[in-house]
């Protein structure tokens, strides 16, 4: 044993370092062989025999013993962190008094795999032997950690410890009354994330009608459970929250939720949406303006679909000449009958894309529809189209011209179009009021209107001055001359 001392001794004051000189071997290859003599001189130490050095616990005890066996299992219930703490001072106070004692392994068993009988085995089977599971014990946490994580908190205590923000396990609460004082306490602290956090887990486990129920009466906590809602984008159960509470939900709430729609920028998901909308609380104007919006969008969706595939395959020559400048999805419903107007104008009643279908599903006016289908039909220069939608028929037989809008309105249009002006001409006649007749055939350069006009207004002076305003030898200077003589010979008969 005193060899191996003298070993000890030398290996630990002994240096691999020497002073610096220029003379030295600075390569790879001399590390190389220091490193070497470090590694076989520690092996010299482990190799040999070192039952003398003993394994020792943090009380002092050598491992194994009886005394270690029972401080052991004393600390294991009763002692806390300061305890260990004050035991792991003794022990290191008096380590070097240790008393040399029997135990079943030693530090060099540990290092050559083999125990005090010298029965080799397998580092493997030396890390996992129970004896050497034993070596450090387990360094448990105080009472005080533990405690964070206990089940005895009440409710108060709880939120007291959730807003410094300490970990809290809320699944303790079972009953529904424990919830519910949760959440009051919740709410009399006033801390926005530590109601949410209680709502979170009552929407988990409670069911949704009596969740409700309870937050008929806690308007504070409802207030903050919508705001999760849409923030969280839970549309569904939001919809489902408002459709439940009709009676004690404010109609701007209801409103609010609705206009969500426009922040849906997927055609299908949108619908869907719409749809749940449609169960609100709303006044049944409301419920039918919602609904109209819904069947519109469905509309749409259709209408789109086959246009794509027409437009795509190239089968319809209205495509090829007037190419979609943008998808009819989303659309009003004035551009959605314009739309129709402009591409499926004479297709029958029972298809969805017909203008005639539009107008009785969503009940649109005689007005509005005129409006909208002679803006679409005179920009196609469509005039056969024009002349057939102003044209009335009675019970009799007889056809004459009728306008919800005005004929003046009419001739707006159509110039605004570029039509002809034998196209303008018949309808400025059909003018009612003369001053405005006059001002629209004068703007327009319908002379023929105008000369007429005067004849009937036997106005000899403004025919005159209105000669002079059109092209010499044309057509309308001997009209406006052949009245003129007509008027004067009738003056003196």
């Amino acid at each position: 044993m005193s060899r191996v001392r003298a070993d000890e001794e030398e290996y630990w004051h002994s240096s691999k370092f020497r002073a610096f000189t220029f003379d030295d071997e600075d390569d790879e290859l001399s590390q190389l062989k220091e490193s070497k003599r470090a590694v076989n001189s520690l092996r010299d130490i482990v190799d040999d025999d070192d039952d003398d050095l003993e394994r020792v616990s943090w009380s002092g005890e050598p491992v194994g013993s009886i005394s270690w066996s029972i401080k052991e299992t004393a600390s294991g219930s009763t002692s806390s962190l300061d305890g260990r703490d004050s035991s792991l001072q003794k022990g290191s106070s008096s380590y070097a008094a240790l008393p040399k004692q029997a135990s079943s392994y030693s530090l060099s068993s540990l290092f050559k795999g083999r125990n005090k009988l010298s029965s080799f085995q397998s580092l493997s089977d030396a890390l996992t032997d129970t004896g050497v599971k034993n070596y450090a014990p387990e360094l448990r946490r105080s009472k005080a950690e533990y405690k964070d994580y206990s089940s005895d908190w009440s409710p108060k205590d709880t939120v007291r410890r959730m807003q410094r923000g300490k970990v809290c396990s809320l699944e303790r609460f079972r009953s529904l009354q424990d919830k519910l004082v949760l959440l009051d306490e919740a709410v009399a602290g006033h801390d926005g994330n530590v109601i949410t956090a209680v709502l979170i887990f009552l929407k988990r486990t409670l069911r949704r009608e009596i969740l409700f129920r309870e937050l008929e009466v806690r308007q504070v906590a409802l207030c903050h459970l919508i705001h999760f809602l849409r923030e969280t984008g839970e549309q569904k159960f939001l919809l489902d929250l408002l459709r439940w509470g009709y009676c004690f939900f404010p109609l701007s709430l209801q409103l609010s939720q609705y206009r969500e729609h426009l922040n849906i920028q997927d055609v299908e998901k949108r619908r869907e949406f719409l749809k749940g909308c449609i169960g609100l609380p709303f006044s049944a104007e409301d419920t039918s303006h919602i609904q109209d919006h819904y069947t519109l969008l469905e509309r749409q969706i259709i209408i789109e679909a086959n246009d794509r595939h027409l437009e795509m395959a190239g089968q319809s020559e209205l495509f090829r000449k007037y190419p979609r400048k943008a998808s009819i999805l989303n659309m009003p419903l004035v551009t959605t009958l314009f739309y129709s107007c402009f591409y499926h104008y004479t297709e029958a009643e029972g298809m969805f894309s017909s203008p005639t279908n539009l107008k009785k599903t969503f009940k649109i006016p005689d007005k509005q529809f005129v409006l909208t289908a002679l803006a679409a039909r005179a920009k196609l220069r469509a005039w056969g189209d024009v002349d057939a939608l102003l044209t009335t028929k009675n019970w009799l037989g007889y056809t004459k011209k009728k306008a919800p809008i005005g004929f003046h309105r009419v001739v707006e249009i159509l110039q605004r179009n570029n039509a002809p002006v034998q196209v303008l001409q018949e309808y400025v006649r059909l003018v009612e009021d003369v001053d405005t007749r006059l001002n629209l055939a004068t703007k327009y350069k319908c002379h023929d209107v105008v000369i007429e006009t005067y004849w009937d207004l036997k106005d000899r002076i403004q025919l005159t001055a209105y000669k002079c305003k059109v092209e010499r030898g044309s057509a309308e200077e001997e009209k406006i001359n052949s009245i003129l003589k007509n008027m004067v010979r009738n003056a003196y008969s």
